[in-house]
């Protein structure tokens, strides 16, 4: 914030040192993970990369990334940057480093206080690359929120997506943001869906369809703490093994192989660099408490929460669970999206949960959600201390933890966790205080 003040320009001006260019990668979700992919498989490819990997991911986050990697100087040695970029801050980030390419994820509704609806955020984004000619984008097929780029951009596109699976549904009562064309509003229709709106869609109206991606995951499995599946691409068939959760996860690895191989990074570097990801900070990061296995994951709109439990649901063992949610600034001060959360599933499978503890500023409207899903006020509880409520969950009786937060709950269980567990795998990054 210093650096912004004294030199209004820093950011484009360390930015545009980078020898082979910039990657900005944007979207509701999964922007961070991929983003850290990304970097993992540049660095695996031999290239010096400047990333923020924490998810500090506002202009300020930025240019602390930038700072960080610069000299007393103000030089910067380094083949690319590679930034995660909020949503709301793509415009002005965008303009300053001009980047050589954008990786858009998917679009949800996402704290409805920042942004407004999530119409008004696209057509800002769109307006604010238009302006970039020389910029290429990598888009997520399956979103026809981000897919529509291609034409209200008119920039050069490389699409990423998943073929059908087992696990697609026919009707999704999930969250979908696009029931209409983003080209003529007519009524979409649907062959299947993976998730919300992400799916294989079609508009009889003006023919705007899913594109064929580039690069395409097929014979899809996710579960026993991996996803899986097999990527077809122009270099060949390959199989690609994720040691993480949920299908989400597969599409942040399927936008971070796309940006890779438009690199002209090889495919096996890139396969390798996957599959020895570790996950960053409260993405699904891994712990062992006593021999029990604790997860850490971030939750922030219905989208990502739904994938949340989702991945909860997969262990099909008993867990204990810990839901911590907080309505500061950072989080959104509105917290009406819980109630878009499918946590009815969480009652269907009942049987498999222990206990639900619920904290943070707005613990008891998050027991009070629990309670209108049907799940028994037996196993809610509220515990307003945040970190008696960890040791709660971690001493339950359940094989399994987990630990979903808003982004201000995160880094304080994160830090408190870090104390009482053990780590399984060391993320080689420093920590960035996150200014998300």
């Amino acid at each position: 914030m210093l650096a912004l003040k004294i030199c209004p320009g820093i950011t484009g001006f360390l930015a545009r040192q980078s020898r082979q260019g910039i990657i900005l990668v944007s979207g509701t979700n999964g922007k961070t993970t991929t983003n850290n992919m990304l970097a993992q498989i540049m660095k695996k490819a031999g290239h010096r990369v400047v990333v923020n990997y924490e998810g500090a991911n506002l202009i300020t986050g930025v240019a602390t990334a930038l700072i960080k990697a610069a000299d007393f100087k103000g030089k910067l040695e380094g083949d690319y940057s590679i930034l995660e970029v909020d949503e709301a801050a793509l415009p002005r980030v965008a303009q300053e480093v001009r980047p050589r390419m954008v990786v858009l994820t998917n679009f949800f509704r996402d704290q409805l206080d920042r942004y407004g609806e999530i119409d008004k955020t696209i057509a800002m984004l769109c307006n604010a690359l238009s302006k970039l000619p020389e910029t290429s984008l990598i888009l997520n097929a399956d979103d026809p929120l981000v897919a529509q780029f291609e034409k209200k951009t008119g920039l050069p596109v490389v699409y990423y997506g998943l073929g059908k699976h087992e696990k697609v549904i026919t009707t999704s009562s999930g969250v979908k943001e696009a029931k209409f064309c983003p080209l003529c509003g007519t009524k979409l229709t649907y062959a299947y869906y993976h998730y919300g709106q992400i799916g294989s869609y079609h508009c009889t109206g003006c023919g705007f369809t899913r594109p064929q991606p580039r690069v395409e995951g097929f014979q899809v499995k996710t579960g026993n703490k991996t996803a899986n599946c097999f990527v077809c691409c122009h270099k060949g068939v390959v199989s690609l093994n994720l040691p993480v959760y949920g299908l989400y996860n597969l599409y942040n690895a399927l936008a971070a192989l796309t940006a890779g191989l438009n690199l002209n990074i090889s495919l096996t570097a890139i396969i390798s660099a996957l599959q020895n990801y570790t996950p960053v900070i409260g993405r699904m990061e891994r712990y062992n408490f006593q021999g029990k296995p604790v997860f850490l994951n971030l939750v922030k709109n219905p989208a990502g929460f739904n994938e949340g439990l989702a991945a909860l649901l997969e262990t099909r063992e008993k867990s204990d669970v810990f839901f911590a949610i907080n309505d500061l600034d950072a989080d959104g001060k509105d917290i009406s999206w819980l109630w878009d959360v499918d946590f009815e599933k969480l009652a269907d499978k009942e049987k498999y949960f222990n206990i639900f503890v619920c904290t943070g500023t707005r613990g008891e409207e998050m027991a009070l959600r629990l309670k209108y899903a049907n799940l028994p006020v037996s196993k809610i509880k509220i515990c307003p201390v945040q970190k008696r409520a960890v040791k709660e969950v971690l001493s339950g009786t359940g094989k399994t933890a987990f630990l979903l937060t808003t982004y201000t709950a995160l880094w304080p269980t994160e830090k408190f966790l870090a104390k009482i567990a053990q780590k399984e795998r060391i993320y080689e990054a420093e920590r960035v205080p996150s200014v998300s």
